[in-house]
């Protein structure tokens, strides 16, 4: 998608795993990116709040406002905006059923395409064997994660200094450990079993941070990715087709500026 200042309408956006909270994210992108599209109903697909981070350390950024007000806005305006609470911002699941500021909250959903199709929208970490039964493992995992961000930061440094592109440490794991891959297609296979179960033609999850669209285990797999690396979205034009949209038109964040201290010259005696 080329960059300019024309608004995108679409029908349906879905977005997930925010993780406001988090030091490395790339919430100027989605910033930009929601100012840039309209849609009849934007689905929040979980993990929007880092409630893990927060609850170590509260760190709640202007920037974050930002996002509120514009959701909110959008919501004023005429959008029907549902959030869908994940693992990391699961206290949010003591308040489903209810709105807040025009924003409904539920479990699980199901979305109806324009042509007709069905899909069940939810999270996923509820059939994340590890997030289930190993609570401690992912807290774990989480923390790798982190790791592997801020390890990102100083090596992606370098490699621009050489006039190379961004490399994903978390992602280049993702795929090349066994046990890695081996979750994340268990992880599909219990999605696209419980959306077969529910009767609808497809599945549109997050959590897992990697962005796919495919039909390889019988039904439609959509996951939306992210916008703490990847800058991905799921949005269902008027036609009823689904597209995955990776956002990376938005210019780099700014970088706050140091002060610079200076001695005071003595005067000559």
């Amino acid at each position: 998608m080329s960059e300019n200042n024309e608004i995108k309408n679409v029908r349906a956006l879905f977005i997930s795993d925010v993780h406001l909270g988090m030091k490395v994210t790339q919430l100027h992108r989605l910033l930009d990116f929601l100012q840039k599209h309209d849609a009849e109903t934007i689905y929040l697909v979980g993990d929007i709040v880092d409630g893990w981070r927060l609850q170590k350390k509260w760190r709640w950024l202007d920037e974050y406002n930002s996002l509120v007000q514009i959701l909110l806005e959008k919501a004023a305006a005429g959008t029907k905006i549902i959030y869908l609470p994940g693992n990391h911002d699961e206290f949010l699941r003591d308040y489903l059923g209810t709105y807040f500021g025009e924003i409904e909250f539920i479990d699980r959903t199901i979305h109806t395409s324009a042509k007709g199709e069905t899909f069940l929208v939810i999270h996923g970490d509820q059939f994340d064997v590890v997030v289930r039964h190993a609570k401690w493992l992912a807290h774990v995992g989480d923390w790798a994660y982190n790791f592997a961000l801020r390890a990102n930061v100083i090596i992606n440094w370098g490699r621009r200094r050489m006039g190379l592109p961004y490399w994903s440490l978390s992602a280049w794991a993702k795929h090349k450990v066994k046990n890695a891959v081996s979750i994340i297609g268990r992880f599909e296979e219990a999605l696209v079993f419980e959306a077969k179960q529910s009767g609808v033609d497809g599945v549109i999850c997050g959590h897992i941070h990697m962005a796919d669209m495919h039909e390889r285990l019988g039904i439609k797999y959509i996951n939306t990715g992210d916008w703490v690396e990847s800058c991905t979205s799921i949005v269902e034009n008027f036609d009823g087709e689904f597209e995955l949209i990776k956002w990376t038109n938005a210019p780099p964040k700014p970088q706050k500026k140091k002060r610079r201290f200076l001695r005071k010259r003595r005067k000559p005696e």
